[in-house]
């Protein structure tokens, strides 16, 4: 049994235990992601992101949540993988391509004036209609009755699958209740994150999110990619800059109407450091 330095990261309260496997090699990541992520009996955290070199891109991600199910991005782990890797010295770029399971993802970094991380745009590729098991093959701006009433709801594409359900009161969403049962909904190949937001004005959305594989979370990067994206489709916000609020704080999101891509800037913070047996 070895010794492996973790750091625990958060950004926006969606927390990770961070490990550079270039040099501290994890050879059973599902197992050890949920025994570490356990917040009694482990370190505690959303999951496991792990660090590594890359043949494509300049660095690597992979995710896994707190469940040990792997996944194929998380935006708010990508800025904090950006600030681990320029603050510790692994890297003195500003502008870092990151290789994920949802393809590659270019980190800009934002420096305060001691010429550490602040902030961090993630160009998270393009936010699409997601591919679902429905009459239409995709779910846009559609009523469904998930448990809320007749809710209009669209299912997109960052990378990983999001439900994004718009609701009339946020605080007042049955998110683990019907986020539980709206994740393995048939519709879905491989299960899906759920975002209950409501639309506050053409600039401002209030979301709370259910995250596959972890459950309720104080944020989620790609949900809020994937919000600002579904409500800017439907008219509701504006697509050249949407703040998107959630229960840890608040992410910045652009999307691009004829491109498709989309721009999230947030912020990344080191939470505490420390070592454990493997």
């Amino acid at each position: 049994m070895g010794v492996i330095r973790f750091t625990k990261m958060q950004g926006l309260g969606n927390d990770y235990i961070y490990v550079n496997t270039m040099e501290y090699p994890i050879t059973d990541p599902r197992q050890f992601s949920i025994r570490w992520s356990d917040r009694r009996k482990g370190i505690g955290s959303d999951g496991l992101i792990m660090i590594g070199r890359s043949a494509i891109a300049d660095f690597s991600m992979r995710i896994f949540n707190a469940d040990g199910s792997e996944a194929r991005m998380c935006g708010n782990g990508a800025r904090c993988v950006g600030k681990y890797l320029h603050d510790k010295g692994l890297t003195s770029k500003t502008e870092i391509r990151l290789d994920t399971l949802s393809g590659i993802k270019i980190l800009n970094l934002h420096l305060d004036s001691d010429g550490k991380t602040d902030t961090v745009t993630v160009n998270m590729g393009q936010g699409l209609p997601l591919k679902v098991n429905h009459d239409s093959g995709t779910l846009v701006g559609e009523k469904l009755n998930v448990g809320e009433g007749p809710t209009v709801c669209s299912a997109i594409d960052m990378g990983n699958p999001h439900l994004v359900m718009f609701v009339n009161d946020a605080e007042k969403a049955r998110v683990e209740e019907v986020g539980s049962f709206m994740e393995h909904h048939s519709m879905f190949t491989d299960r899906a994150n759920i975002e209950f937001a409501q639309v506050l004005d053409r600039k401002h959305i209030r979301m709370r999110v259910w995250e596959r594989g972890s459950g309720i979370t104080f944020a989620c990067g790609t949900g809020a990619c994937a919000t600002a994206v579904a409500s800017a489709m439907q008219g509701y916000t504006d697509a050249d800059g949407c703040d998107v609020i959630m229960d840890g704080g608040t992410l910045n999101v652009k999307w691009n109407p004829d491109t498709k891509e989309v721009l999230m800037t947030g912020p990344a913070e080191f939470v505490f450091e420390g070592t454990i047996t493997e």
